[in-house]
């Protein structure tokens, strides 16, 4: 018995503690909502240092595992099949969602609010301009940032198939990128033993802030993407991680999911869910050289959560605007729009806004309901993150099948 339980301390007490901490910072939200303006500085400063942790750790992850892939042809597979993934998970996000709201409608229109609170950072200019912006940037510099993520991770890709081939002659920094990447997952741990104090003084400022609106004017389209998206979560992601590898999939993607959730839920972005993403990954038994190149990609490319709200404000932004959503050509158009949304414009800077003005474009609505689409996209977003983050694991699951290859046994968990 007293083995039992010491493993289990060993195996479950990081995510015990993880708990609590949000447990109790959920509770200081509701009941003392007057405080957490007081807290937010505390989860700022654990989201700062996986912020600056992300961008070294991403560059040695996708630079050494692209580097140390043996054949272009294994590199070529993967990537074949992690854009097939990305495209299917994205086309199945917009299909459900479109069956849900046919089967629960939102009965009356909502009144548009009258506010001037329009975002205008939105950067007008062509869409060539802004696959430019999408895929580079102009100054090395600018690759640190993470508001340019898929440009650095790009330029970090393209160091490993450099490092590959040079040969003999790359050895040296070939060792030096498989050394920091041994560093910087070393670094990641010491940074998530912060966690329970970072994430649960966060998840008060959100419970605290956020709670309050969802039961105001749209508490009913809120209501049903949350109840929709916690069935997708646990149905869809189960689902494809049951192709994936069977019910062993299903199990080890769940034991391990915990943590990217709550990370994801709590913080509110994806970038910072990353390193936990592959901490994941790596216990779950995903290969490194699948893990490392489609879990940072899909981070900018691969979006559930962003797919299914695309569908719910298209829904009703056209119900605003006395349009017909269920229009076989208006359901086209949203499923595009959706396609486009989650992959392109989430690597841009501002890429919401360009969605909800691209919205607005292609249905010709009037702009009076860009400030109600915001507000929904506002008000879904911890759990839009959390389809969003969680679901690039899943991904990396299905791309490791499709290419042939087999999870590796979890690596034991160490005390301390």
């Amino acid at each position: 018995m007293k083995y039992a339980t010491k493993t289990f301390v060993q195996n479950y007490g990081s995510i015990l503690l993880l708990l609590l901490g949000i447990s109790i910072g959920s509770l200081i939200g509701i009941f003392f909502p007057h405080i957490v303006n007081n807290l937010k500085p505390i989860g700022d400063i654990f989201l700062n240092l996986l912020f600056v942790s992300v961008i070294p750790l991403v560059f040695f992850a996708i630079s050494s595992s692209v580097a140390n892939i043996d054949g272009d042809s294994v590199l070529g597979r993967i990537i074949g099949m992690m854009s097939f993934v990305f495209v299917l998970g994205i086309v199945v996000a917009g299909l459900s969602s479109i069956c849900f709201l046919y089967l629960f409608p939102v009965d009356a229109p909502l009144a548009i609010e009258q506010t001037n609170k329009i975002i205008e950072t939105v950067v007008h200019d062509s869409w060539g301009e802004k696959m430019v912006r999408f895929l580079t940037v102009s100054e090395f510099s600018s690759l640190l940032s993470r508001q340019n993520m898929l440009a650095f991770v790009i330029f970090s890709f393209l160091v490993g198939i450099a490092t590959r081939k040079s040969g003999a002659s790359a050895e040296t920094f070939r060792k030096f990128i498989n050394s920091g990447n041994v560093v910087m997952g070393n670094l990641l741990v010491m940074v998530m033993n912060l966690a329970p104090i970072g994430l649960g003084a966060y998840f008060a400022y959100q419970v605290g802030t956020l709670g309050p609106q969802l039961f105001g004017f749209y508490a009913k389209p809120i209501g049903l993407y949350y109840f929709f998206g916690i069935f997708y979560f646990f149905t869809v992601f189960s689902l494809f991680a049951f192709l994936a590898f069977g019910l062993k999939g299903v199990k080890r993607y769940w034991q391990n999911n915990i943590l990217p959730s709550l990370t994801a839920l709590s913080s509110c972005s994806s970038l910072a869910t990353m390193p936990a993403n592959l901490l994941a990954a790596k216990q779950i038994g995903i290969p490194d050289s699948v893990a490392s190149v489609v879990i940072p990609l899909g981070t900018t490319l691969h979006k559930h959560g962003s797919a299914i709200a695309c569908i719910f404000k298209i829904y009703i932004a056209l119900l605003l605007s006395g349009k017909e959503f269920f229009d076989p050509a208006n359901l086209i158009m949203a499923v595009g729009i959706t396609l486009l949304v989650s992959i392109v414009a989430g690597g841009i800077p501002n890429g919401g806004y360009i969605g909800e003005m691209l919205i607005i474009s292609v249905y010709q609505m009037p702009t009076e309901v860009i400030p109600s689409i915001m507000i929904i996209a506002t008000l879904v977003d911890p759990l839009a993150t959390m389809l969003n983050a969680t679901g690039d694991t899943v991904a990396a699951m299905l791309t490791t099948r499709l290419i042939g290859q087999k999870l590796a046994d979890p690596i034991p968990e160490t005390p301390g």
